[in-house]
C-alpha cells in the first residue's frame, strides 16, 4: 500500500494553519499568522486567495516539502449548503457555491477549498472537505421554530465536536461513538453546543441562538433585534458585524482575550466577572437544553475549543450541568487530526467521497421539517 501525502489545511481569519501528514503520521505543521496589515488591503474574504496560496506553498518550500510530491489535500469547508457528515469532493459547483457573492459573512475557511481545488486541477490529485460547517443533521422536531420562516438549522464546529466526541468514546469510555451520546460544547472566538446520539448530530445550539462568546452576540431578544434592525443606525453589513465579530466580550470588555479578563477579574473588577460568568453561564444553560432532547440520558458532557482551557470558565460550567452526567474537560481543538483521519479513509476505500451536486440536489429534502 502506498503512502498518502495528505496537505491539510484549516484557515481562519487572521491564521492558516496548515499540516503534511504520512498516511496518519504527521511530519509537518505551521500556523501562518497574518497581521492587520497584511490583510488590509482585501475586501471580500476571496480575494485572499493568492495571498494565502504563496504563504502556504512558501511554509512547504522553506521546510523541504514540494507541493508536487503531495498525493491528496483536505480543508475545513467555508459555509456550504447543509449536508451530512464526512468526506465531500471539492468541484467547481462547490467553489462556486461557497464563494457566491450573497453569503455576507464568508468563513475564510473557504479559501482552503480553493487551494486544494486549485491543487486538483494543476495535478490531478484528490481533494476534499471533511465534517463541514454546514453539516446539518438536525431531527425534524428541533428544527421547528414559532416563526415558520425562520426554522432551526446546524451550522458551525461539527469537524472538531465530531472529532471530541470519538476521541472520547474511543479513549473515556471505551466504546464505540455510534453506541454513545454525547453533548459537546466547542468554545472558541465562536461557539456552537452539539447534541451526538448514535453517531448523528440530532440537535445543536448555534452561537446565534443561545450563549455568546468572546467575539459572538449570542440570542437575544427578537423584538429588541427588529427595532435595532430598522433604527437607521446600521446598514445590514453593520448590524452582522455587531453580532459576528464585534459582539460577546470584545463589546462588554473591549477585549477577546480570556487571559486578560481573567487578570482583570483577579484584580478586583466586578464587571468583568459578571459578564464573563454570563458567558459561561450561557453555555451551561444551552448544555442544560440539549439534554432535554433525550431525556437526560448522556453519556458525557465534553467541554472542547481554545476557552477550554480556561479553569475559570470550565469549572464554572462544569458546576452548573454535572448533576446531568459527567464532564470531560478536553481542550484546545483536534481538527487538523481529524481532516487527516478523514481523508485518510477515504484514500483507503474505507469512507465514501460524497458528491457535492448530490447533496446539493438532496439538501432541500434533507432539512425538510414537514
Amino acid at each position: 500500500m502506498k503512502t498518502e501525502r495528505i496537505l491539510v489545511m484549516n484557515l481562519g481569519s487572521t491564521s492558516s494553519k496548515i499540516a503534511v501528514y504520512d498516511d496518519d503520521k504527521e511530519v509537518f505543521n505551521d500556523t501562518i499568522r497574518h497581521s492587520d496589515e497584511e490583510l488590509a488591503p482585501f475586501g471580500d474574504v476571496t480575494e485572499q486567495f493568492d495571498f494565502r496560496r504563496d504563504k502556504i506553498f512558501e511554509s512547504l518550500e522553506n521546510n523541504g516539502i514540494g507541493v508536487d510530491t503531495l498525493t491528496a489535500a483536505v480543508s475545513r469547508g467555508g459555509n456550504i449548503i447543509a449536508c451530512p457528515h464526512g468526506a465531500i469532493g471539492i468541484d467547481q459547483a462547490m467553489i462556486d457555491y461557497l464563494t457566491r457573492p450573497e453569503d455576507l459573512a464568508k468563513h475564510p475557511s473557504l479559501i482552503g477549498s480553493m487551494i486544494a481545488y486549485d491543487l486538483h486541477k494543476n495535478m490531478g490529485i484528490p481533494v476534499c472537505i471533511y465534517d463541514a460547517i454546514g453539516t446539518d443533521e438536525k431531527i425534524p422536531v428541533a428544527r421547528v421554530s414559532g416563526v415558520p420562516e425562520l426554522p432551526h438549522f446546524t451550522v458551525g464546529h461539527t469537524l472538531n465536536t465530531r472529532a471530541m466526541a470519538i476521541k472520547c468514546a474511543e479513549e473515556k469510555l471505551d466504546r464505540k461513538f455510534d453506541e454513545c451520546t454525547f453533548i459537546v460544547a466547542h468554545l472558541g472566538g465562536g461557539s456552537s453546543v452539539r447534541l451526538y446520539k448514535d453517531g448523528i448530530n440530532i440537535d445543536c445550539v448555534n452561537d446565534d441562538e443561545g450563549n455568546f462568546t468572546p467575539e459572538r452576540g449570542g440570542g437575544v431578544g427578537a423584538k429588541a433585534l427588529v427595532d435595532l434592525c430598522y433604527s437607521g443606525k446600521y446598514s445590514h453589513k453593520e448590524a452582522m458585524k455587531i453580532f459576528h465579530g464585534k459582539g460577546g466580550l470584545i463589546a462588554h470588555l473591549g477585549t477577546a482575550d480570556a487571559i486578560e479578563i481573567e487578570k482583570r477579574i483577579a484584580e478586583g473588577d466586578k464587571h468583568a466577572a459578571i459578564v464573563y460568568e454570563a458567558m459561561a453561564l450561557n453555555v451551561a444553560k444551552d448544555i442544560s437544553k440539549l439534554a432535554a432532547t433525550v431525556s437526560g440520558k448522556v453519556d458525557r458532557i465534553i467541554l472542547t475549543g481554545g476557552i477550554a482551557y480556561s479553569e475559570y470558565v470550565s469549572n464554572y460550567i462544569k458546576e452548573h450541568v454535572e448533576f446531568i452526567c459527567p464532564v470531560e474537560i478536553m481542550p484546545g481543538e483536534f481538527e487538523m487530526e481529524a481532516l487527516a483521519a478523514g481523508a485518510l479513509r477515504v484514500l483507503r476505500g474505507e469512507e465514501k467521497l460524497q458528491d457535492f451536486g448530490e447533496i446539493a440536489a438532496t439538501a432541500a429534502e434533507r432539512i425538510r421539517i414537514f
